[in-house]
C-alpha cells in the first residue's frame, strides 16, 4: 500500500460483489458453460472473462451476436443463468479472503457502505445471506435496475445516492476492469483487487490502487479507521 491511500479519507465505502466478497466466478464460468452449451454455444471456461463484469442480459446479447441459436431468446436465456446461479451461490459459494473481516471492520468503525454490483438483485441477496454480512450494508444496489450495465457509472452513482455521499468522497474495491472503468467513470477513489485469473491485465493501472486481496487491505482499512 502506497502512501497515496493513506491520504484518501473516504465518507462511504462501495464493494463490488462477484470475485471481490464472494468467490462466484467460477460459479457464472459453471452456469454460463451449461446453459449457452446447451444452445449451441461452443463457449468455454476460459472465454468467459470476455464479459466479466457486465450485466446477464449484456453476457446473453454477446453471445448471440456471436454464436447465433435457434431457440429461446437472450433474455430468457440470461433468466436461466440467474435461476442456475442462485442455486450455486446458496450452496457452494464461499467469501474471498479477507472480505468478511474488511466489511466488519468498515461497518464498526461507523463507514455507511454498499454494494455496486452487475448481478440481478435476488443473486446479490442469495450472495449476502450466504456470507451472513448482509446486514452491515445500508444500500444494495443491482445494475439490473439500470438503463446500462458497468462499465457505465450509474450503479455507482446510485449506490451514492443511497447513502447519501457524494461520488468523490466514496471509496470503491473492485475485482474487475469494467467495474473499475465504472467506478472511475463516476468519479470514485477506486482500489483493485484483481481476480487471480485476470490479474496480469494491464488495464488495472487506470486504478488509484492495485492490491492482491482484501486481506492485504489492512494498510487501508487501519488509516480510515484511525482517521475516524
Amino acid at each position: 500500500m502506497t502512501e497515496q491511500a493513506t491520504t484518501f479519507r473516504p465518507r462511504a465505502v462501495i464493494f463490488d460483489l462477484d470475485g471481490l466478497l464472494i468467490d462466484s466466478e467460477p460459479l457464472w464460468q459453471r452456469a454460463e458453460v451449461e446453459v449457452f452449451n446447451a444452445l449451441g454455444v461452443p463457449l468455454k471456461p476460459e472465454m468467459c472473462y470476455q464479459t466479466v463484469g457486465r450485466r446477464i442480459d449484456d453476457v446473453a446479447e454477446f453471445w448471440y451476436a456471436r454464436y447465433p441459436w435457434d431457440g429461446p431468446p437472450p433474455a430468457e436465456v440470461a433468466t436461466r443463468i440467474v435461476h442456475r446461479m442462485v442455486e450455486l451461490i446458496s450452496t457452494e459459494a464461499e467469501p474471498m479472503p479477507g472480505a468478511i473481516e474488511a466489511v466488519e471492520a468498515l461497518a464498526e468503525a461507523g463507514l455507511p457502505l454498499a454494494v455496486a454490483t452487475s448481478s440481478p438483485q435476488v443473486l446479490a441477496e442469495a450472495a449476502l445471506m450466504r456470507l451472513g454480512i448482509g446486514g452491515w450494508f445500508e444500500a444494495v444496489c443491482s445494475a439490473q435496475h439500470e438503463p446500462y450495465g458497468k462499465p457505465h457509472p450509474a450503479v455507482y452513482l446510485t449506490a451514492a445516492g443511497r447513502l447519501g455521499i457524494p461520488p468523490a468522497h466514496c471509496l470503491v474495491f473492485e475485482d474487475s476492469v469494467n467495474g473499475l472503468i465504472a467506478a472511475k467513470a463516476a468519479g470514485m477513489y477506486c482500489v483493485a483487487v484483481p481476480y487471480p485469473a485476470w490479474r496480469d491485465n494491464p488495464r488495472f493501472v487506470l486504478a488509484d490502487e492495485v492490491i492482491e486481496s482484501l486481506t492485504d487491505a489492512s494498510t487501508i482499512l487501519s488509516s480510515i479507521i484511525t482517521s475516524g
